[in-house]
């Protein structure tokens, strides 16, 4: 496993791999399949936060204490997120790509419009496509009915997700106009509206669980649009490919996928999709082979 050279803590590749083997028994997950440099980055701050000097001295507080095992497992979970984040890409949602799909569900009278949220962290991200789905589909004289599924494997995450209540801080990417008509201050936070609250799901799902292709919540997935920012950087190429293969099999050909802005590169060599507009995060899927 190639290390941050700038460690003081003399690691070597055997004690390392005892370590990631005590974590993996205490959890019975393979996280091998994280990325080499974040899984070092995230042990060197457990071994700050733990005031431990060495990789080997960590090792034996990990055989000893399971609830070290379980905290340096909590810091690999994804816990940040923003409101219309990477404003480009959201200003493509909103303006053409989200009202060509509320378009062609009306011309074509299919029942709901479908968006998964994976790896949603506290939810941010989710709301703020309910926001725009709610301004692009209730104002028509034929309203569209849309759902969104937000996942994440953080129960702590999901469950701030479900509050909604976020500060002033948060909600700095926030036009006026949505504040003011999809939020409802309380002193120095903001809560999501109750409309906007019914059109958002969140769930436990695990988009590393070989079982399942999409969140059971959506029953059969079939969504126009998966949003899944700052997920895949933390994964290694073998798995970056298979958490793509699973987004792309739940999207309808045609449907879009946003990634984050440093992971575009990752989606562009995997195959399946098409840019929609570089440098942005978007891309489309495309049908690969007959059948798909």
């Amino acid at each position: 496993m190639k290390l941050n050279t700038k460690t003081d803590h003399g690691w070597s590749k055997a004690t390392l791999d005892e370590v990631l083997e005590l974590i993996r028994k205490a959890h019975g997950r393979d996280i091998h399949l994280f990325d080499e440099n974040f899984l070092a980055n995230s042990l060197e701050k457990r071994l700050t936060a733990t005031s431990t000097a060495t990789l080997p001295a960590y090792a034996e507080r990990l055989g000893r204490d399971p609830a070290e095992a379980e905290a340096f497992y909590r810091s690999l979970r994804i816990t940040y997120s923003e409101f219309f984040r990477n404003p480009l890409a959201f200003a493509l949602l909103e303006q053409p790509i989200l009202p060509g799909i509320v378009e062609e569900k009306a011309r074509n009278s299919r029942s709901e419009l479908r968006v998964w949220s994976a790896g949603c962290a506290t939810g941010q991200e989710a709301w703020s496509v309910a926001i725009l789905l709610e301004e692009l589909t209730t104002t028509r004289e034929h309203p569209v009915p849309f759902r969104i599924f937000a996942t994440d494997v953080s129960e702590a995450n999901l469950t701030l997700a479900r509050e909604g209540i976020y500060s002033a801080e948060s909600v700095g990417n926030v036009r006026l106009r949505h504040l003011r008509e999809y939020f409802s201050r309380q002193g120095d936070f903001f809560a999501i509206a109750p409309r906007i609250r019914t059109r958002v799901d969140f769930s436990a799902h695990d988009l590393l669980d070989e079982c399942t292709t999409c969140p059971p919540a959506s029953i059969y997935g079939h969504f126009d649009l998966v949003l899944c920012g700052n997920v895949l950087l933390y994964y290694r190429p073998e798995t970056q490919r298979l958490i793509l293969n699973k987004l792309r099999r739940c999207l309808v050909t045609g449907g879009y996928l946003m990634t984050g802005e440093t992971e575009r590169h990752i989606v562009e060599n995997a195959g399946g999709f098409r840019a929609v507009a570089p440098p942005t995060s978007i891309f489309q899927r495309v049908r690969q082979k007959e059948g798909e």
